[in-house]
């Protein structure tokens, strides 16, 4: 069978089916199915009354050949994989933002582990190695005569090496340092109490009590930087009024003492 050239007459014809298409659906039992030509298409078999005239307004009306010839929109599609370029360099690291708000305390956490045991630390300073103590007591009431008057001692407490002078009342440094002492007495009722403690012949500090009613204990201390064979010792003092420390055989009353705090040398 050989092949038919078609002329342009056929051209024409067959235009408008490659624009519109052919229809592919099927069509509704029953019913009239409205066709995309102008004034729609019927069945064979359906009066032409029972199909309703088209609008005016709703018919279109168009030649074939007065169709203007539409291309359908082509997108160009890109592979975007071949145009993705290299990994580029990291930028520079931006300004710091500002410091949020401080969050909530967390729950503290379980215990740890035991440490292991440390080293061992440097020696420590050398122990002291001179030592001055001594404290001594009084049994026996004392008044007061015209002027000064030593304080003496009958009873010992502590007083190893005898720095202490029992039969000179009086306490004579061994070293040069800092030394600590301390002096307590009982006041007499109604009578002045005036005592000096006293550096070599110099009075140091004072204990004084106001004639009163009552007898009531009294003391004072004092820190002294003495030389070797410096005297420390106590004085009873009269001025206007009678003047009396009060003691007995049974208790003691009154008391000095005194101690090495710091040698120079060490």
């Amino acid at each position: 069978m050989g092949t038919v050239a078609l002329g342009p007459h056929w051209a024409v014809l067959l235009f408008p089916l490659l624009v519109f298409g052919v229809p592919t659906e099927e069509p509704t039992t029953g019913g009239a199915v409205a066709s995309s030509s102008p004034g729609g298409c019927r069945q064979c078999c359906d009066s032409e009354d029972s199909l309703a005239p088209a609008d005016a307004a709703d018919e279109v009306v168009a030649s074939p050949s007065a169709l203007p010839y539409i291309l359908p929109e082509v997108r160009p599609y890109i592979n975007i994989t071949i145009l993705k370029g290299d990994k580029g360099d990291r930028g520079p690291l931006g300004t710091p933002g500002k410091l949020g708000k401080e969050g909530p305390r967390g729950d503290r956490g379980s215990q740890g582990t035991k440490g292991a045991k440390g080293q061992v630390g440097s020696p420590g300073a050398p122990c002291q190695k001179h030592f001055s103590a001594f404290s001594v007591g009084r049994k026996t009431a004392l008044h007061s005569s015209e002027g000064f008057q030593p304080l003496f001692f009958d009873t010992v407490f502590v007083n190893p090496d005898g720095h202490f002078d029992m039969a000179a009342g009086h306490f004579a440094a061994p070293l040069r340092g800092l030394y600590f002492f301390s002096l307590n007495v009982h006041s007499w009722n109604f009578k002045e109490t005036y005592v000096h403690v006293m550096h070599n012949e110099e009075a140091a500090v004072i204990l004084y009590a106001q004639p009163s009613d009552r007898s009531i204990m009294q003391s004072q201390s004092v820190m002294l930087a003495l030389a070797p064979g410096d005297r420390v010792w106590v004085r009873l003092f009269k001025r206007e009024r009678e003047n009396a420390i009060y003691s007995d055989d049974v208790d003691t009353y009154i008391t000095f003492s005194g101690h090495l705090i710091k040698p120079e040398d060490d």
